[in-house]
């Protein structure tokens, strides 16, 4: 579902049809990068091409929070829109532009504003925990934002007396439940890659390569974390991958980390995880494909899709940014660039 806080392109812009089959499209947009002093931004789970092109690849708070350090007019945000609004939260005086509006997500879409707002509504005692998979909208009616790599050290924080509510993955919130021993109410949401894998074929997949390690990330249901030897958010995975003993992991997330296990770890060998079926394409974000090359081009030149946002929705937004900093101050964000 669009929010009100794209500008799509206009009857002016340049489309897809207006691209030459003959561009050199990577030339094109490092000319572009130079001429209006931007800087790309690609998530992990994009395409290994984008990946490659980015100034910063990362996880979604992480980068933005790169992009803010640097003196960029522009930020070519290769993920999908809740991580561009970020970036905007963090970086107002800039430009954000997306290749693709339509680059959504599932647990964004599970929790709109209005339904939380109720929510939160009809349970006045309890302290509002949102990962940072929802919109602007969500994050300013919450009290604190979470990533899967800060959210249990922020739970344990906490008093033991105090109510939590969880939102939007419950997944990830059943996880952080086992792990911490807080009950929560949590949202119903669900990550639809997540959601897809098998852990019987996983462990058929592990007979057949049986020095291979489970890496998989929390919000997976319990029965793919249950066979899983690693459980953590992308950042920690990629690091248990490259410092383990082990030449072989299965990957029980969006199957284009491997291209940054690949390049960290050359002479080991990574296997998506499977779905129901054993063999479909389950481990691709269909709002993650929806980015590519031509689209971040066409992008840079219109300058829109561009995230737009009042300053105070924006401001709203960002207190419960600051607040997980307060909270978990380790969560800093980190100086490799990819």
């Amino acid at each position: 579902m669009m929010t009100n806080t794209v500008i799509l392109p206009d009857s002016t812009s340049k489309t897809l049809q207006d691209i030459d089959p003959h561009m050199d499209l990577q030339a094109e947009i490092n000319r572009l990068r130079r001429e209006k002093n931007a800087v790309i931004l690609a998530h992990y789970y994009q395409d290994g091409e984008i990946q490659d092109l980015a100034d910063f690849v990362g996880d979604s708070l992480d980068l933005s929070r790169k992009a803010a350090a640097t003196d960029a007019d522009m930020i070519v945000f290769s993920g999908v829109r809740f991580m561009a609004e970020v970036a905007k939260i963090l970086s107002p005086e800039k430009t954000v532009v997306i290749p693709d509006a339509e680059a959504g997500c599932s647990l964004e879409d599970s929790c709109q504003a209005e339904a939380f707002k109720k929510w939160r509504d009809a349970h006045p005692d309890h302290i509002s925990l949102t990962y940072i998979n929802c919109s602007a909208e969500v994050k300013a009616l919450s009290d604190v934002i979470v990533t899967s790599s800060s959210a249990e050290h922020i739970i344990k924080s906490l008093p033991k007396d105090q109510p939590i509510l969880f939102a939007p993955d419950r997944h990830l919130g059943a996880y952080l439940e086992r792990v911490t021993g807080r009950d929560m109410v949590l949202w119903p949401g669900t990550c639809i890659v997540h959601e897809q894998f098998s852990a019987r074929e996983i462990s058929r997949l592990k007979t057949q390569h049986p020095g291979a390690l489970v890496a998989a990330h929390p919000e997976c249901p319990e029965s793919i974390l249950e066979v899983a030897d690693h459980v953590g958010s992308t950042s920690q995975i990629l690091k248990f991958v490259h410092e383990a003993p082990a030449k072989e992991f299965i990957v029980a997330t969006e199957k284009n980390i491997i291209h940054q296990m690949e390049k960290d770890s050359p002479n080991k060998i990574f296997h998506p995880a499977p779905g129901a079926d054993g063999g479909c394409n389950c481990g691709n974000c269909p709002y993650m494909e929806l980015n590519t090359l031509e689209k971040m081009y066409l992008a840079m030149v219109n300058e829109t899709p561009a995230i737009t946002m009042d300053e105070d929705l924006r401001a709203r937004a960002q207190k419960p940014l600051d607040r997980m900093l307060e909270l978990a101050p380790a969560a800093k964000p980190s100086q490799n660039a990819a």
